[in-house]
């Protein structure tokens, strides 16, 4: 804190971040909350045989914000797995990353980091159909890839370290960059998969199709149940509360300083100048007792005896207003004339 009571551009940042990042966390939190409250009344609407007759029957022939479990089925073709044998699904996501270590020139250590080199994900046409192989009843799910979670599998993984020299090594010190090598990943919808999808159920032309809601809703495609995705988001949502509420306690809580330190310093002010007001005027009474003209006295006079020279610095308050006998002749504890700090120790003023 500055001695004007002013909080320094530190403080000012440090509450504009806090602040700034408790808008943002409780933004998500809001938006976190919509949607563990949508999910709840999201309508379960079951595969079955009725299932066409269900949707044509209701306005729009649409359920605005369903939920639909249903177990993954190709429409034609499907896809293999490159890495795995009789591993066949829908959707396909290769993943290349390179993995190094990074030399932080302020902590002075190495920090893992992982870079994405490559990434492609494949994908071919699939239903959720029932669990019961008995029911032909059929769910398109439309632009699956656009779900919040597309939770798919890891089928396959890969690490392929760096081959390191005398060399390379020596560089990795003067580029503060150190390769581990690359992580190579394959993830799949397998068919068969147990999936839950959240979106808007619709028929279209004697088709069912799950695809995004609108009106800015979640879309969901997870391998989890119904239970276990809204369990999943409301974890979400009391993460998402708790970083709220410690960053909104930080900001109010700095903010209070900022202003109570403020109110010292202002209280504190006035409380000087009112005791200088007061000194001004005892000594002017003094000066009326001694029949002293004011201006024949020395601006630099002792202001208890107003005839030698100020000679004396007090501590801790770093008041000059007063000659060394005068300091001697001040009652215990000694005090300062001006301010009535507690005199700690006297330093002597040399005028050259």
């Amino acid at each position: 804190m500055e001695s004007n009571g002013k909080p320094s551009t530190v403080q000012v940042v440090l509450l504009a971040t806090t602040s700034a990042l408790t808008a943002v966390f409780y933004s998500v939190y809001k938006k976190r909350t919509t949607t563990v409250a949508r999910l709840k009344e999201a309508k379960k609407v079951p595969i079955d045989q009725d299932l066409k007759k269900y949707l044509s029957d209701i306005p729009g022939r649409c359920v605005p914000y369903a939920v639909v479990e249903g177990v993954v089925k190709s429409v034609k073709e499907t896809l293999n797995s490159q890495f795995v044998e009789n591993c066949k699904g829908v959707i396909e996501r290769l993943t290349l990353k390179e993995k190094k270590m990074v030399w932080n020139r302020t902590t002075h250590l190495w920090n893992d980091t992982e870079k994405l080199i490559h990434q492609r994900t494949n994908m071919v046409p699939f239903d959720l159909v029932s669990h019961d192989d008995a029911i032909t009843a059929a769910v398109r799910v439309v632009r699956p890839l656009d779900s919040a979670e597309l939770d798919l599998e890891m089928v396959y993984e890969n690490f392929h370290p760096t081959v390191q020299s005398l060399s390379n090594v020596i560089s990795y010190f003067i580029s503060g960059e150190r390769p581990k090598g690359i992580r190579e990943t394959e993830e799949m919808l397998r068919l068969g998969e147990s999936v839950t999808g959240v979106g808007e159920l619709v028929l279209d032309h004697n088709l069912v199709k799950l695809q995004p809601p609108k009106q800015g809703l979640p879309y969901f495609l997870s391998r989890l149940d119904h239970q276990s995705l809204l369990s999943k988001q409301e974890r979400g949502v009391r993460v998402w509360r708790a970083l709220t509420l410690v960053f909104g306690t930080a900001a109010c809580a700095l903010l209070l300083l900022l202003l109570w330190r403020r109110y010292e310093h202002h209280r504190r002010t006035r409380e000087e100048r009112s005791i200088l007001r007061e000194f001004k005027e005892q000594q002017r009474r003094r000066m009326l007792e001694l029949n002293v003209d004011e201006e024949a006295v020395s601006p630099g006079a002792c202001t208890v005896c107003l005839s030698q020279e100020r000679s004396c610095v007090f501590l801790e308050c770093g008041h000059v207003c007063a000659c060394g006998p005068c300091y001697q002749a001040l009652p215990q504890p000694k005090k300062c004339p001006i301010c009535r700090a507690l005199i700690n120790r006297v330093v002597p003023l040399y005028n050259s």
